[in-house]
């Protein structure tokens, strides 16, 4: 008898647990297909750049191809869009050499009183004796500007002056040419000429004979043609040098250099002044 329900037993339990297999299966295969989440793509673990070519937010993107290094100092900038600089040098932008307007002419009527100065290779011939006194740039208002200074526009007061086959705008005792961007004052061009002085002009003595008239570093002469841009003469002696001069100090003496002009520091009936310098080779 034992033997006949352990096989019925064998016989019952694996077929209740088929049946109950078939019963039940179909219904959990359907409610994980209602349950079933709709897809989603994955995020990328925080801290991580976007996968499967995603490009970054636009505003994580330096703006001006600008690439800063966050850390360090070095920061390299496109700078090809600048702002204009009205106070920057653009005279390396130009060719002009006018030179010559300070190149010092012999003045053949004065005699010098005393020896030169003499000192490497060179002597420095002055009428007056030496005096020292600090180079105090003369402020000649609020029109004149110094050799290199650049303007984006130009006044429309200026005129036009040839002079050496170049063209020059000119504007109250200011020498102009067109550079990159604008226009760049330059020495006043010998052989130049206007037909009023720039106010606030000076008369200075060249010799018994001659006078000049002098605003901010440039010299006139009065001709048939009106007043024409000339270099200056050895021995002038004038009150105020303009800015852009430096002091150059050769051996025991400091001279205030203007353009390729040497100016001697003198006293001149009890007030500063400078005379203007001729230099020859000590030969």
């Amino acid at each position: 008898m034992k033997k006949t329900l352990k096989k019925t037993a064998h016989v019952i339990y694996p077929g209740l647990f088929l049946i109950a297999l078939i019963l039940f299966t179909p219904q959990i295969t359907q409610a994980q297909v209602k349950k079933k989440p709709a897809a989603t793509k994955a995020r990328p673990a925080p801290g991580n750049p976007a996968t499967n070519n995603q490009k970054p937010p636009a505003a994580n993107k330096p703006a001006n191809n600008t690439n800063i290094n966050s850390g360090n100092k070095d920061v390299d900038i496109d700078n090809s869009k600048k702002n204009v600089n009205i106070n920057v040098d653009n005279s390396k932008d130009i060719n002009i050499n006018n030179s010559h307007n300070t190149t010092v002419r012999r003045n053949t009527v004065i005699v010098y009183p005393r020896p030169p100065y003499v000192h490497g290779g060179h002597r420095y011939y002055c009428f007056h004796p030496y005096h020292y006194h600090v180079y105090k740039p003369f402020f000649w208002g609020p029109v004149w500007h110094p050799w290199g200074f650049f303007v984006a526009t130009m006044v429309t007061t200026a005129i036009i002056i040839n002079a050496n086959n170049q063209p020059y705008y000119y504007d109250q005792g200011v020498y102009y040419v067109t550079s990159t961007g604008g226009y760049t004052v330059v020495q006043a061009p010998v052989g130049a000429a206007i037909t009023t002085l720039p106010s606030n002009s000076q008369t200075v003595v060249v010799n018994e004979t001659t006078n000049n008239y002098y605003y901010g570093g440039t010299y006139y002469e009065k001709t048939d043609k009106g007043y024409v841009v000339v270099a200056p003469t050895a021995g002038t002696v004038v009150t105020n040098l303009p800015e852009g001069g430096k002091e150059v100090k050769i051996g025991d003496v400091t001279y205030v250099k203007v353009g390729e002009t040497y100016y001697q520091p003198i006293q001149k009936d009890g007030k500063d002044a400078y005379e203007v310098v001729l230099i020859e080779d000590d030969k």
